[in-house]
């Protein structure tokens, strides 16, 4: 049933088609008959995961990206993730970059979003996580530096994040690898992830100091690194005691992609960051990649392609313990998570 649902959401913006869909869940997720039925529908068998000290009742959860404001998180449960993880949220409510800012390659089974970190900032996102947790979810926050934050001042945005979401997150995503806020990934050099996830440790050190239970932080690295900068964001990953790290982001890459010229371009020439299937390689060699260099000692969180039940047990296979759906979900529907879960 859902390609035919799916042909007529495809004749629409596809932006809007995400804002709808969004506020559709997240009233199933305040209704609880539909909340049940959808339960009923869509939970599979339990395959748990134990992980950065973590319990999961399953290993398939929803990448940032999807539930930026923490809107429809409650909803979403009842399509049997694992752990969904919303944002990237911001300190300040930012509107991002200018529409249209997110494309579909068909075709390619995949999407381009230059979204710029859109959303209601972290009050507004605090807000929404406050209450009632649907039972055996995780919840993780990714966050992320405000546009005219300068570079230099990324430290400070991160901080106060991380003391908003601490006693509210299962864990913490830093994203220091979105493609879509100049000069973010810059980040990822050494010597300043270094210093922010060094701030970061000192942070959640204090925060234990306090009484608060130690929250798992994970760093969410781009696809696009050479392998030298892949290990220099190791190196300060592990010296700085995190806990995981998230492969991948976005592509900025648009190799064995139709872009067309310049006189007739495709849709694939559009600005910002590739996700979906042209991506599922990409990422899985990553993971192999960050498995072999860690001796399998940092606890890797696969996302990036995940469009089935192979690319999934792909992913698990070359050294993640968790996978993350976004654009399968697109592409696939609502019964993605069950059958990926089942098929394990």
């Amino acid at each position: 049933m859902y390609p035919f649902i799916r042909s007529a959401l495809f004749l629409l913006d596809p932006e809007v088609v995400h804002g709808l869909t969004l506020r559709l869940i997240r009233l199933a997720g305040q209704l609880p008959p539909i909340r049940w039925l959808l339960t009923a529908w869509f939970s599979p068998p339990e395959k748990p995961v134990d992980v950065f000290g973590i319990h999961f009742k399953n290993p398939v959860g929803l990448a940032a990206g999807y539930d930026k404001d923490g809107l429809g998180w409650r909803g979403l449960a009842c399509l049997g993730f694992g752990h969904i993880e919303i944002g990237t949220v911001t300190l300040k409510p930012q509107a991002g970059n200018p529409k249209p800012r997110l494309f579909r390659l068909v075709n390619e089974k995949a999407l381009i979003n230059r979204m710029g970190f859109p959303g209601k900032g972290a009050r507004f996102a605090v807000s929404q996580l406050e209450g009632k947790r649907p039972p055996g979810l995780v919840l993780g926050v990714n966050i992320g530096k405000n546009k005219d934050t300068p570079l230099e001042n990324a430290a400070e945005d991160y901080l106060a994040l991380q003391d908003i979401f601490y006693p509210l997150a299962d864990y913490l995503a830093v994203n220091v690898s979105s493609p879509n806020t100049l000069g973010l990934r810059r980040l990822q050099a050494r010597d300043q992830l270094e210093a922010l996830l060094t701030k970061m440790e000192l942070k959640r050190i204090q925060k234990n100091s306090e009484g608060y239970p130690k929250t798992p932080i994970l760093v969410k690295l781009a696809p696009d690194l050479e392998r030298t900068e892949l290990e220099d964001a190791l190196a300060a990953i592990t010296s700085s005691g995190m806990d995981g790290i998230i492969v991948s982001n976005t592509t900025i890459s648009r190799d064995g992609l139709d872009i067309g010229s310049e006189e007739h371009p495709t849709v694939a020439r559009q600005t910002g960051g590739l996700s979906g299937a042209p991506l599922s390689q990409r990422s899985t060699e990553m993971i192999r990649l960050v498995y072999q260099m860690t001796a399998g000692k940092l606890p890797i969180m696969g996302v990036g392609g995940v469009m089935d039940a192979q690319g999934a047990r792909e992913k698990l296979d070359a050294g993640a313990s968790l996978v993350q759906i976004y654009t399968g979900l697109v592409y696939a529907g609502p019964g993605l998570v069950k059958q990926i879960v089942g098929s394990l």
